[in-house]
């Protein structure tokens, strides 16, 4: 019997990495490579990237607040130091899904002056938060579903606590930009009054449930049908397929790196960072929210960035998860939008080309402090229409 049950965590391993993965968003393809090193060279070189590399390391003022269902979330705060311009906006980020708000490392850097861009960051107030589920902030009640709108609920009861006045200035990633597009739809009198700007990264509006993941039509097809009902025993056989995982530890780092990267050029430690990102959430977690990607469908609600603020959206051309196209669809319904492809990159393109990413988002909050700046209109409470 114990044989058969390691066999089948092993199993269990493997499909909750290549559906998880697959499903939502972060995986690669050197596993062949990676497969013929002994097994323990390979994780004394892991240990040696998490001790010496220093992504995810950027701490801020920690604060929590509650959803509406009760639900606690953790966000941090990172207050600049001199030199602000006045009536700058607070940058609020929003990570994707099986990832934290560390995800945004090089970003945060930059935004606190350790990383050039060009135009330089400006000095401004920053909030990073964790999502339901992931990082720091806890679980929803047990039973109920995930949806995209609930997570524009949350984002919400983030910048109540964290930005109770003045502009902001909203980045989502995957995951991240649904929620951001989910605020709009259910608020868009806060957008309205609040918002300075508004960046989209490797994300999408809606027509998720055609999604390939770079797979032949049949394989899609197949996967489509499987995911939520595979997700769904795996998740009920979590603490077993938690230990699958590491056994297939390997071929989950390959995944991570097809479907992360467009390149196999990334820095080791990047890639190394990507996948503890990705292992911190637990498959369960994972299960709980992968229905909510067919259901999304908030294309009309980009209208709610009208065409007097900036906006950015930003995706690489490799990208499996989001593909470009559904950039291009937002583009057509936010024409006023740089629609920036970046060559090369997959899915986690702010670690992938951090440069690129940082530039960007620069050149945006320069031109929301010199097009907005003190002439945003004061907060006045409502939701409006």
């Amino acid at each position: 019997m114990a044989q058969t049950g390691g066999g089948w965590a092993r199993r269990a391993g493997l499909a909750g990495a290549v559906l998880g993965v697959a499903a939502a968003g972060a995986a690669a393809g050197m596993a062949v490579e990676r497969l013929t090193v002994h097994r323990a060279v390979r994780r004394r070189a892991w240990l040696a990237l998490d001790v010496a590399a220093p992504y995810g390391s950027l701490r801020g003022t920690p604060g929590r607040t509650a959803a509406d269902d009760g639900t606690e979330l953790y966000y941090e705060v990172d207050e600049p130091g001199e030199g602000v311009p006045e009536g700058a906006p607070t940058v609020v980020f929003s990570h994707g899904y099986c990832l934290t708000q560390d995800v945004w490392h090089f970003q945060r850097a930059a935004l606190r002056g350790t990383a050039h861009t060009a135009p330089p960051m400006p000095a401004l107030r920053a909030v990073y938060w964790d999502q339901r589920g992931h990082g720091r902030s806890g679980r929803g009640p047990v039973g109920e579903p995930v949806s995209i709108d609930r997570l524009g609920r949350d984002l919400k009861a983030v910048l109540d606590a964290a930005v109770p006045e003045g502009p902001v200035v909203l980045v989502g990633h995957s995951m991240g930009g649904m929620t951001v597009m989910a605020l709009a739809h259910h608020h868009p009198g806060y957008v309205a009054e609040r918002v300075a700007a508004v960046a989209l990264l490797g994300t999408s509006a809606g027509g998720l449930a055609e999604a390939t993941y770079g797979l032949p039509a049949a394989g899609a097809r197949a996967l489509r049908r499987m995911a939520p009902g595979v997700l769904r025993t795996l998740a009920a056989r979590a603490e077993l397929v938690e230990r699958g995982r590491r056994v297939t530890a390997d071929l989950f780092a390959g995944l991570i790196r097809r479907y992360s990267f467009g390149s196999r050029d990334v820095d080791p430690g990047v890639a190394r960072f990507a996948e503890r990102l990705i292992e911190s959430v637990p498959v369960d977690v994972v299960a709980d929210f992968y229905p909510a990607f067919a259901e999304h469908e908030k294309t009309a609600a980009l209208a709610a960035f009208g065409a007097d603020r900036p906006a950015l959206i930003l995706t690489g051309d490799r990208d499996l998860l989001t593909p470009r196209e559904h950039s291009e669809v937002m583009s057509e319904a936010l024409p006023h939008a740089d629609l920036v492809v970046a060559e090369g990159a997959g899915h986690l393109v702010m670690l992938e080309q951090p440069g690129l990413v940082g530039d960007r988002l620069a050149g945006l909050l320069a031109r929301t402090i010199r097009n907005h700046g003190d002439t945003a209109p004061p907060h006045r409470g409502g939701d409006g229409p």
